[in-house]
């Protein structure tokens, strides 16, 4: 068995990438396989998780037709540019096409040092793994754009951080690894021919339908603000927390990436932080929207020299797109809202009714996601998977509740209530659920709580009754206050 790779992104010029092998492991061994992931990419899953298929994940053997490359790219780290980064210890195999001509890169994260580690050892303690393997397959679940887990092991190698910890490789799916960072770094080498290059490729790879374009630079950036606007809307439809939305870390494909500090929110407040790294809140919940358009306001400056080759005029044609970005954020986050409160049509005062909504649950503190899911249960008969046991409105809501009821009157709606338990998801990865995991794996190897939540956090929102228990959540000592990078 081997993957069915291609290569295209080493086509480019190797100032692009170097070429890299990853570094074996002594004793790697299976974590878990995502069946219907590989199904999909066309290779077979019983092949994945026997010895050939895990030394393949481990690094320890390349298979036919790899191209084993660490991409470089610069960035923004908390607001701060470095004009060299890249992947320091993630290792592109290749791509793969799907059954559908869908291209996807697989990378290997932890796979070892490369030109880009900076001082770092270029692995990945077990810990950060099994949480983007996690959440990225429950955010997949959950219908937002994201990399994803194929299979993870473990390296039999510890891995030195604040304490001695097992490591780990996760064999990461994207539709590509191509950065906002990627971007800067050409820019910043004012390379343009390069520039040129990689606007090409992107649009090959990810937006054809724009080859024709006047202004094939221009155009590629309003789509990203349009994908980027999109993805930030959902993330704040569901309570998810990036934690570290640094240039470097957002994709030009509109995809979620990098699962370090992330997290969801318990208790509904707005300045929510959970990245131990990130002491002045800039990626706070609230932020999100507005770091995204920082970002892209970055992206816009980078793209300049091959939006037209005279400044002042590329300035002049750049900017009234980039201004677009709030009105597509805006308009994406109302039209969430909608979906969420069981709305089909569009009233003047939909956002009055959603942000009251959002100030009651934190001023009483309560749940985000059972808040939601409980609103929906309330618009029509109980489902039979109810959260009525774990939550019920103060009464500080009923006057808030006769609002949206008479809002609700006023169109005919018949599946409001099927809308919104679509809408609504009843599970998210809970921090706690998921720092059990991870300390049972690391203390003990015991991956049992890891691979049943894995396996009920694919059905998020019409969940079996047995999963009700993971929608509670933390207790009191049970509650995550912090999450942390793998670096």
């Amino acid at each position: 068995m081997t993957m069915p790779f291609q290569n295209t992104y080493v086509n480019l010029p190797d100032r692009f990438y170097s070429r890299q092998l990853p570094t074996p492991v002594s004793e790697p061994a299976l974590i878990r396989v995502n069946t219907a992931l590989a199904r999909r990419l066309g290779i077979d899953p019983d092949w994945l998780a026997s010895d050939e298929g895990v030394a393949v994940i481990a690094g320890n053997r390349i298979p036919e037709g790899a191209d084993p490359i660490a991409t470089a790219y610069a960035g923004h780290q908390f607001g701060s540019f470095n004009p060299q980064l890249g992947d320091g210890r993630a290792i592109l195999l290749g791509e793969v096409v799907d059954a559908s001509g869908a291209r996807f890169d697989i990378q290997l994260k932890g796979a070892g040092q490369t030109p880009y580690s900076r001082m770092g050892d270029g692995r990945a303690p077990l810990g950060p793994v099994l949480r983007e393997y996690l959440v990225s397959e429950a955010m997949h679940a959950l219908g937002v754009p994201t990399s994803r887990s194929l299979a993870a092991v473990t390296t039999g190698e510890p891995v030195y951080r604040e304490e001695t910890l097992p490591g780990a490789v996760l064999a990461r799916v994207a539709s590509s690894h191509i950065r906002i960072g990627t971007v800067q770094l050409l820019a910043a080498r004012k390379d343009t021919e390069g520039l040129q290059l990689l606007v090409e490729h992107v649009i090959e790879r990810h937006y054809p339908d724009l080859k024709d374009s006047e202004n094939p630079a221009l155009a590629l950036l309003d789509r990203v603000l349009q994908q980027q606007a999109s993805l930030v809307a959902k993330w704040q439809m569901l309570g998810f927390i990036h934690g570290v939305m640094n240039t470097d870390n957002m994709l030009l494909s509109g995809e979620t990436i990098d699962y370090g500090p992330c997290a969801f929110m318990d208790t509904y407040d707005p300045a929510t932080v959970y990245s131990s790294i990130d002491h002045g809140g800039r990626y706070a919940f609230r932020n999100q929207p507005g770091i995204a358009n920082w970002n892209l306001a970055a992206l816009a400056q980078a793209l300049l020299p091959v939006i037209d080759a005279n400044q002042d005029a590329a300035v002049e044609a750049t900017r009234p797109v980039l201004e677009r970005f709030p009105g597509y954020f805006l308009d994406a986050n109302l039209a969430g809202l909608r979906r969420k409160f069981g709305l089909a049509t569009e009233q003047e005062d939909d956002e009055v009714l959603a942000k009251d909504f959002l100030d009651l649950l934190e001023s009483t503190g309560s749940d985000f996601t059972l808040a939601f899911r409980r609103l929906a249960e309330l618009a029509g008969d109980t489902p039979a998977v109810s959260v009525a046991g774990l939550f019920e409105f103060p009464a500080g809501f009923d006057e808030w509740r006769s609002r949206w009821e008479q809002r609700c009157r006023a169109e005919d709606h018949p599946d409001r209530q099927a809308n919104m338990l679509e809408s609504n998801p009843l599970l998210i990865p809970r921090n706690h659920q998921v720092e059990r995991a991870i300390a049972e794996a690391t203390s003990n190897q015991d991956f049992t709580w890891f691979n049943r939540l894995c396996d009920l956090l694919v059905n998020p929102y019409h969940p079996d009754p047995e999963a009700l228990a993971l929608a509670a959540p933390p207790q009191p000592d049970e509650v995550v206050s912090q999450t942390f990078c793998g670096t």
